[in-house]
């Protein structure tokens, strides 16, 4: 896939000149945030959404900037318009600097990414590993352990590795939310203590709008089997059910999930990539 042009600090450019300093300490120690959008059929979805969210993990590590959340939107907007391509992810990079007007704003974009379409009809398989984040609610570039038990996982067949505190508590997926299932009700850990995923805001607001009860609150390992289904969320596959962690296995995905599964796909179609829930 040709992706002629990224940006930097707004600014519009060829991609074969994209390039980073390797005097650049704050990107070298990994001073900085991200986040991954999706554009589906040349319409870019919850901008708004993700800005406020780059923006709220840079303040949550003392990285400060110049840029402002509708500068910030409308330098996705043009780059995707530049691009003029019918589905791919955007990546923002917002990298820290010694002051403010030494920060790095870089905007491009990527293949994108989707899953095998039997993972939302036989569901996914999981392993779980024990390991908390730093600084949980912020996106940052410091993503070396989930990626290391991403690529276990993935070695094993899995479709993610869930994060699992050390009260053996549910966090979230390496890249992912996490939901559990019990009839009409969603349960989800606290957002408090996992990265607030757009996806999951955007799911949680489908599912109340159609008659589901969300509860936040921690769900022990053990427990699992008490409920009838599990979810993972993120933006690239929307929902992905599970039929399996570790050794615990269900018998099937139950059916108040697959008419959640087909209430978001109908939200996303309506939406236009616009959410204001």
């Amino acid at each position: 896939m040709n992706f002629r042009y990224f940006s930097k600090n707004g600014q519009i450019l060829p991609f074969v000149d994209a390039k980073i300093s390797l005097e650049n300490i704050e990107y070298q120690y990994g001073f900085g945030v991200y986040e991954t959008l999706k554009v589906r059929n040349k319409i870019l979805y919850f901008v708004k959404q993700h800005v406020e969210r780059l923006l709220n993990s840079a303040r949550i590590i003392g990285l400060e900037h110049v840029f402002l959340q509708k500068q910030i939107e409308n330098f996705i907007e043009n780059l995707v318009r530049k691009n003029d391509i019918l589905s791919c992810n955007i990546k923002v990079l917002l990298i820290g600097g010694k002051t403010p007007n030494d920060s790095l704003l870089y905007i491009f974009s990527l293949a994108p990414l989707f899953p095998d379409r039997k993972l939302y009809t036989k569901g996914a398989t999981t392993e779980s590993v024990i390991y908390e984040r730093f600084l949980p609610k912020a996106k940052t570039l410091n993503m070396l352990p989930s990626y290391l038990f991403y690529t276990h996982a993935k070695s094993k067949g899995h479709y993610d590795a869930l994060l699992i505190d050390y009260k053996n508590n549910i966090l979230e997926g390496t890249r992912t939310n996490f939901f559990s299932v019990r009839g009409t009700t969603l349960f989800t850990p606290p957002k408090q203590k996992v990265l607030n995923g757009v996806t999951r805001q955007t799911v949680i607001y489908v599912a109340k709008k159609n008659g589901f009860e969300i509860k936040e609150e921690e769900i022990p390992q053990k427990k699992l089997l008490g409920f009838d289904g599990w979810f993972l969320t993120n933006t690239s596959s929307k929902i992905i059910p599970i039929i399996q962690i570790d050794n615990l296995k269900l018998a099937q995905i139950p059916l108040e999930l697959k008419e959640l599964m087909k209430l978001y796909d109908e939200f996303l179609d309506k939406s236009k990539g616009k959410f204001e829930g």
